[in-house]
C-alpha cells in the first residue's frame, strides 16, 4: 500500500477529535466571505455619496474584489496544499480582517478599492483552505454529509444574510460597519482554527508552477472583467470583446501547459473526471441563475415595492430558511442513500419552479402569494443541490490535491456569479429600455409616465428571470447526465480500490 493510502487508512480510523469544532470555525469563515458579496451592495449608495466616487466608477467597488477573489482561486488552493491548509486559511483571516479594517477606515476612492482588492485575495487563500480541510477532515460519509450540509447552507444561505446586516448597519449605523463587522468575525475564526485545527496529512509539496499561475489568473481576471464590463459597456463594446478573446486564448494555453509540467497548477485529473466536472459545470450554471436573482429581488422590492433596506433583507430570510432545511434536513439525510444526481438534479428543478413563479411579478404582486412560496422553492432546491455538490466536488480526490479542487468550487461560484450579474442585467436592461420605447407615449402625465417606468423595470426583471429558469434546467441536465456516482458509501469505495501508479500514489476514478 502506497504512503498516501495508508495515511488516509490512518486518518480513517482515528479522526480528528476536534473536527466538529473546528467546522464552527470554518463555517464561521466561510459565513464572512460569503456575507461579504452582498453585504457591500446595501452600503454602496452611502459610501459613495461620503468618497465622492463617480456612477463610472462605483462598479468597481464590486468589481476590484470579484476581479481579485476570481483570478487568484485556483493560486491560493495550490498555496493551501503547498504551504499547509491550516497556515493558509489562518493567514487568510488575518489578512481579511486587516483588509476590512482598512476598508471600513477609507478615506478616499483609492483607499476604498485598494482594500476591496485585498478583501478578493485574502478571500482567494481562505476560501479553498477551508473547503479542503473539510474534505480531509471529515472522511466517514455519515458525518462528511451532516459537515457538508451545514458548509452548503452556509454557502447558499449567507448572501441573503449579508442583505439583511447590510440593511441594519448601513440604515442604524455608518456604511464603514459592513467593513468593520468583517474583523470579530475573522479574529474568532483565526484563533479557534489556530489553536483547534490539526492539519491532517497529504500535502502537496512540488515546485510552484508559475506559468500555470500566470496564465490562470490573466485569463480568469480578463473573463470576469470581460463580463463585468459587458453590463456597463455592451456585448458590442470592442475592449469587451478583446477581453473575451484574450481569456480564451489565455485559458487554453493554460489547459495545454498543465497537460505538459511535471507538477501542474491544476492537475487535469481533478476537473476530467466525470463527477467533479459535472458538479462544477452544473454549479456554475445555478450561480448565475442565483446572483442575478438576488440583484433583482432586491431592486424589486425596494424601489417598486418601497421597502426598507431592513425590511428587504427581512424578505429574503424564508429563502434562508429553505436552503437550510434542503441542505440540513434533505440533502444531509438522503446523501447517504440515494445518488447525488437524484438530490442535484431534482433540486435544481424545485429551484426553477420557484423562478418560474417569480416570472409572473408586476408591480401589485402580494409578498404572501407569490414571493413568499417562489423563495421558499428557491432555497429548498439550492440547499438540497447544494450540500451534495460541495461534498461530491472533493470526494475521492488525492489528498495532495484538495486544496485545488476546492478552489475550482469557489472559482465555479465566483465565474458563475460576475457572468450571472452581468449576463442578466444586460437582459434585464435590454427589455427596460424597449418595454419604455413601446409605451411612454401613452403616458401624458407625470404619473403615468413613472408607472410607465416602474412597469418597465418588472417587465425587464421577468424577462431576465426567464432565462435564469434556462439556466437552472440545463444545470439540472448536466446533473442528471454527468454525474453518475452512487452514494457516498459505494463511492469511496470503489474509489479506495483503485490504485494509480504515478509516485505511487493512490488516484480514485469513479467513471468514465
Amino acid at each position: 500500500m502506497s504512503e498516501t493510502a495508508q495515511a488516509a487508512a490512518g486518518t480513517a480510523q482515528a479522526p480528528d477529535s476536534n473536527r466538529w469544532k473546528a467546522l464552527t470555525f470554518i463555517a464561521l469563515a466561510q459565513l464572512m466571505v460569503v456575507l461579504d458579496a452582498t453585504i457591500v451592495n446595501i452600503a454602496l449608495p452611502s459610501a459613495q455619496q461620503d468618497l465622492g466616487i463617480s456612477d463610472g466608477n462605483r462598479q468597481w467597488v464590486i468589481t476590484a474584489y470579484a476581479l481579485a477573489f476570481g483570478g487568484l482561486l485556483l493560486f491560493g488552493g495550490r498555496i493551501a496544499d503547498i504551504w499547509g491548509r491550516k497556515r493558509t486559511f489562518v493567514t487568510g483571516l488575518i489578512g481579511f480582517a486587516g483588509a476590512s479594517a482598512l476598508g471600513g477606515a477609507a478615506t478616499n476612492e483609492a483607499m476604498l478599492l485598494g482594500s476591496r482588492a485585498l478583501q478578493g485575495a485574502f478571500g482567494a487563500l481562505l476560501a479553498p483552505a477551508a473547503l479542503s480541510l473539510l474534505a480531509v477532515m471529515f472522511t466517514d460519509s455519515k458525518e462528511r454529509a451532516k459537515a457538508f450540509g451545514i458548509y452548503g447552507a452556509i454557502a447558499g444561505g449567507g448572501g441573503a444574510v449579508g442583505l439583511i446586516l447590510g440593511g441594519f448597519l448601513t440604515e442604524y449605523l455608518d456604511w464603514r460597519w459592513t467593513f468593520f463587522v468583517n474583523i470579530p468575525f475573522a479574529v474568532v475564526a483565526a484563533a479557534g482554527a489556530y489553536f483547534v485545527i490539526r492539519e491532517p496529512a497529504g500535502r502537496n509539496r512540488s515546485p510552484l508552477d508559475i506559468p500555470g499561475v500566470v496564465l490562470s489568473t490573466v485569463g480568469l481576471v480578463s473573463l470576469v472583467y470581460g463580463f463585468t464590463r459587458a453590463e456597463s459597456e455592451g456585448w458590442g463594446d470592442s475592449m469587451t470583446i478583446g477581453l473575451f478573446v484574450a481569456s480564451a486564448v489565455l485559458l487554453a494555453a493554460f489547459v495545454l501547459v498543465e497537460s505538459k509540467v511535471k507538477a501542474p497548477l491544476l492537475p487535469l485529473r481533478v476537473i476530467t473526471e466525470r463527477n467533479r466536472g459535472g458538479v462544477y459545470l452544473s454549479l456554475g450554471l445555478a450561480i448565475i441563475a442565483m446572483f442575478g436573482l438576488f440583484l433583482f429581488l432586491t431592486y424589486y422590492l425596494q424601489i417598486v415595492k418601497g421597502y426598507s433596506p431592513v425590511k428587504t433583507g427581512f424578505a429574503f430570510l424564508p429563502m434562508i430558511a429553505g436552503m437550510i432545511a434542503g441542505s440540513t434536513q434533505i440533502g444531509a439525510r438522503l446523501m447517504n442513500r440515494l445518488p447525488a444526481r437524484l438530490l442535484m438534479g431534482p433540486g435544481f428543478l424545485v429551484a426553477a419552479a420557484g423562478m418560474l413563479l417569480l416570472t409572473q411579478m408586476e408591480i401589485g404582486s402580494s409578498y404572501a402569494a407569490l414571493l413568499l412560496p417562489a423563495m421558499l422553492l428557491l432555497g429548498l432546491g439550492m440547499g438540497t443541490a447544494f450540500m451534495p455538490a460541495m461534498s461530491l466536488a472533493t470526494l475521492g480526490v488525492e489528498p495532495r490535491d484538495s486544496g485545488v479542487a476546492s478552489a475550482m468550487v469557489n472559482t465555479s461560484q465566483q465565474v458563475g456569479g460576475a457572468i450571472g450579474t452581468a449576463l442578466l442585467n444586460t437582459i434585464a436592461a435590454s427589455a427596460t429600455t424597449a418595454y419604455v420605447k413601446d409605451h411612454i407615449a401613452g403616458a401624458t402625465t407625470q404619473p403615468q409616465q413613472q408607472l410607465v417606468q416602474l412597469q418597465a423595470q418588472v417587465h425587464g426583471y421577468t424577462n431576465a428571470i426567464w432565462f435564469a429558469v434556462g439556466i437552472l434546467v440545463v444545470a439540472a441536465g448536466i446533473a442528471f447526465t454527468f454525474i453518475n456516482a452512487g452514494s457516498p458509501d459505494a463511492t469511496a469505495a470503489a474509489a479506495g480500490s483503485l490504485e494509480g501508479t504515478e509516485d505511487d500514489v493512490k488516484v480514485p476514478v469513479i467513471a468514465h
